[in-house]
């Protein structure tokens, strides 16, 4: 019987618990995330579940099960990997505790991302929730739904979804110089890029990217003043997504997710 524990499938390192392998290990293929194991799935689509599309380490599996474990939950979550139009990975314009600069989403007009899409029931949506910030008055990020047919999602089976959440960045996302979002190269080297290029930075973090992360880590004032720090040299953008971003995080499928 093959292996399919996490650590088999080399899919065990946890971003928050070594933030310079952020956003963690994704999966090749879609899978049911139960417990320790990475299952195979038989359908693409849960209706009784809520739609998030990862951008960052919410599509490890390692990631997802600590932020679950800590609340003590513990049951299955179906990860699907889909072809998306409209969405792709840029860099939050802020600092996060867990010691890295994190994924954002940004839109990607006509552009094609594999990116998954986690089916969340009611419990784990609020765990979610929480880790990226929702519920809290300033919190990084807010769950905006894309509909199609602005942002085209396709499952395995050619099948689309009419839309899905994603997680917005109210603090904005880093630009390439051009104003464009940039992309995230991988935490290592969009660190070492980020210290090399800004020597206020480096007055706050350190040189390198290890001391940088060993600095940041539940520091809560550096952090802000990171990203303060963003801001003020004039590196801040929108990602494009925000429009999408409402007062209220009610599904608009018109059926709250399942308990």
């Amino acid at each position: 019987m093959e292996d399919r524990t996490l650590a088999a499938l080399g899919l065990d390192v946890v971003p928050r618990e070594h933030p310079l392998e952020y956003p963690g290990a994704w999966p090749r293929e879609s899978g049911l995330l139960d417990g320790d194991r990475l299952l195979p799935l038989d359908r693409w689509a849960f209706e009784d579940r809520v739609p998030v599309i990862s951008i960052g380490s919410n599509a490890c599996p390692a990631q997802l099960r600590h932020k679950l474990a800590d609340s003590g939950i513990t049951s299955p979550l179906p990860m699907v990997r889909a072809r998306v139009t409209g969405v792709g990975i840029g860099v939050s314009a802020h600092v996060s505790l867990m010691g890295y600069v994190s994924n954002s989403p940004v839109a990607t007009p006509g552009r094609v991302s594999e990116l998954f899409v986690l089916w969340l029931d009611a419990r784990q949506l609020t765990v979610i929730d929480a880790s990226e910030g929702v519920p809290l008055p300033h919190g990084n990020f807010r769950r905006a739904w894309l509909p199609a047919p602005d942002v085209r999602i396709e499952l395995p089976d050619g099948g689309t979804l009419p839309g899905a959440y994603a997680y917005v960045n109210r603090r904005g996302v880093l630009h390439d110089g051009t104003g464009s979002p940039r992309t995230h190269p991988g935490q290592r080297p969009l660190l070492t890029n980020l210290l090399a290029t800004l020597p206020r930075l480096r007055d706050l973090f350190g040189t390198t990217p290890e001391t940088f992360s060993a600095r940041a880590r539940a520091d809560r004032e550096l952090c802000e003043k990171g990203t303060r720090l963003f801001k003020e040299e004039g590196l801040v953008t929108a990602g494009g997504l925000e429009r999408y971003v409402t007062t209220t995080e009610a599904d608009p499928r018109g059926a709250p997710p399942a308990a």
